[in-house]
């Protein structure tokens, strides 16, 4: 399972190992500076990006989660988790809620606020409705490493290895490749940035339990209170729809956490 957590961090370059943590931090030191700070990768949309045009939605997230708060967000960029260290921040958005992967980083997180994992991204033309109907005919792009990397090759279906999803899609949708193995927020913003070539995303295939996960907010080293709090202005922004149209603006639709 810890692969499958890699899986997402690469997609958002990142590296996860978390050990050796400094000491918790609290609400009340939160409130006291002002700011609660967001760990991410600076060039990854959808996801976020230091340009900020757009953010990225796990930007948004984090201004809205803090205007909950009452503090204003400080962002903090960063390639490896290895630097989060030193950047010190306090929340990690997108991880995965898998117990064993948790234990691992000593990431505490949310309840899960939506289900994802791995999606086929295939030319609209494409007579391929599903994993199953791949074969030694249909040479698939996936992620160098990626647990959808081993469960294809398993099948005896050839495989393109590329260094993130955006390249898979771009030789996707310039004929180099069948399909594309690649998270549904990736593909649904790529069809929104190249309308001019849009791709069919097949929904997510349940059938095999590590190619689909729920998904939290990560806080690095909260305390009690902090970790209440986040709960609490998780569920209204769920409530209200904000989570929802956050995600929207990058052309993705939510599923529910199962």
């Amino acid at each position: 399972m810890i692969r499958l957590f890699a899986l997402i961090a690469a997609t958002l370059g990142l590296c996860l190992d978390l050990n050796g943590l400094a000491e918790a931090r609290s609400l009340d030191a939160i409130r006291s500076l002002g700011q609660i700070g967001l760990c991410a990768h600076p060039n990854s949309l959808p996801f976020a990006s230091k340009a900020g045009d757009p953010p990225g939605f796990q930007v948004e997230m984090g201004q809205a989660l803090a205007r909950e708060l009452g503090v204003s967000l400080r962002l903090d960029w960063i390639i490896t988790m290895f630097q989060m260290r030193a950047a010190g921040c306090d929340l990690v958005m997108d991880v995965i809620a898998d117990p064993e992967a948790l234990e691992e980083t000593r990431l505490k997180t949310t309840k899960p606020y939506y289900h994802t994992g791995v999606a086929l991204a295939v030319p609209q033309g494409s007579k391929l409705t599903s994993i199953t109907g791949l074969d030694q005919t249909t040479k698939v792009g996936v992620q160098v490493g990626s647990v959808a990397a081993m469960l294809i090759s398993q099948r005896q279906v050839p495989i393109s290895t590329f260094g993130f999803e955006i390249d898979s899609l771009d030789a996707l949708a310039n004929h180099e490749i069948a399909a594309a193995a690649v998270t549904p927020a990736n593909a649904a913003y790529y069809n929104q940035t190249h309308p001019d070539k849009p791709l069919r995303i097949i929904a997510l295939d349940d059938t095999e339990p590590s190619l689909g996960w729920n998904v939290s907010i990560g806080m690095v080293r909260p305390d009690d209170a902090l970790r209440e709090a986040m709960e609490t202005a998780l569920a209204r922004l769920r409530a209200d729809g904000t989570v929802q149209r956050i995600y929207a603006r990058y052309g993705v639709t939510l599923q529910q956490p199962k």
